[in-house]
């Protein structure tokens, strides 16, 4: 299984979105058998990127 064109999308703009946060980008993980991609960023940011290229934040963290 391959990410989504959505899902690939979607990362660029969360990756962007860190980046302009100067947060790094510790993990990027890409499960295909759930299809789901996983990104760890400093400051303990857990998001996940799901196939239709909606994401979240798995602790909700404060900006």
């Amino acid at each position: 299984m391959l990410p989504t064109t959505e899902q690939a999308l979607a990362c660029v703009r969360v990756c962007q979105m860190l980046s302009n946060l100067y947060k790094d980008i510790r993990l990027f993980r890409f499960d295909d058998k759930i299809g789901e991609i996983y990104i760890l960023s400093a400051d303990e940011l857990q998001i996940i990127v799901y196939r239709n290229g909606e994401w979240e934040f798995v602790n909700e963290p404060e900006l």
